[in-house]
């Protein structure tokens, strides 16, 4: 999961092509930059390919070295590991998933929007499509079974967008508020999960907007009140 009120920070590289070095370096600095860059991304399209294909425990070092054209030593130089590199793919994962909600909420914003429904609406429905397009990474991820101290790297960042969450909303800090952006929240995650294990690109589509209803009609009531 991740939150889409708040810019993202970079962690890794993307699960873009590498970006453009730095000005102001030499010739030699960049193109060392470069072929960090070039080997750092060979070995994270190794181990996508790699992970999603067998699984994190079955996954070995070998196969994603032999894969990216690689050596062990390479790996282990930019990595440390092969818990390290799943969690690398993982960070890029949320960092993409960040970008294109955070884009989208401050596009609605840049358009006027100003209704909260609105805007989570907006970051929701990119984080969904996000599910689908990187379908292979969140069936990876939301399946679970990766290294030691995954699990709790994932409740952290769920806490986190949590909070993300209650702000965008702009709730109140009751256990009533807390309650119905957990639930909100959750909805997200659980339609994200679905989209990622569609079958077709239209089931996917009809997976994200049955989820975006699901989220208007429990806005449209609002946090429950004690009478």
């Amino acid at each position: 999961m991740t939150s889409w009120n708040r810019v993202p920070t970079q962690r890794w590289i993307s699960v873009e092509p590498a970006a453009r070095p730095p000005r102001g370096r030499g010739a030699a600095g960049s193109w060392q930059w470069a072929r960090t860059a070039q080997t750092q991304r060979a070995l994270l399209d190794a181990a996508r390919a790699v992970f999603t294909g067998q699984g994190f425990a079955e996954a070995s070092i070998a196969d994603v070295v032999e894969r990216a054209g690689s050596s062990v030593g390479s790996l282990y130089h930019h990595f440390g590991g092969k818990s390290e590199l799943f969690i690398a793919l993982w960070q890029d994962y949320q960092q993409a998933q960040e970008a294109a909600a955070s884009e989208a909420v401050a596009r609605a914003r840049r358009a006027g929007v100003t209704d909260p429904f609105e805007l989570f609406s907006a970051g929701a429905r990119a984080f969904l499509e996000g599910c689908w397009q990187h379908r292979d990474l969140a069936v990876l991820f939301y399946a679970g079974g990766g290294p030691p101290g995954f699990e709790v790297m994932k409740r952290r960042r769920a806490r986190e967008w949590l909070g993300q969450n209650d702000a965008l909303l702009r709730l109140s800090d009751t256990s009533f508020d807390r309650l119905y952006v957990t639930i909100l929240t959750s909805l997200i995650g659980e339609g994200g999960q679905e989209v990622a294990a569609a079958s077709t690109r239209r089931q996917a589509g009809q997976v994200i907007d049955a989820t975006l209803e699901y989220v208007r009609r429990l806005m449209t009531g609002g946090a429950w009140q004690p009478v």
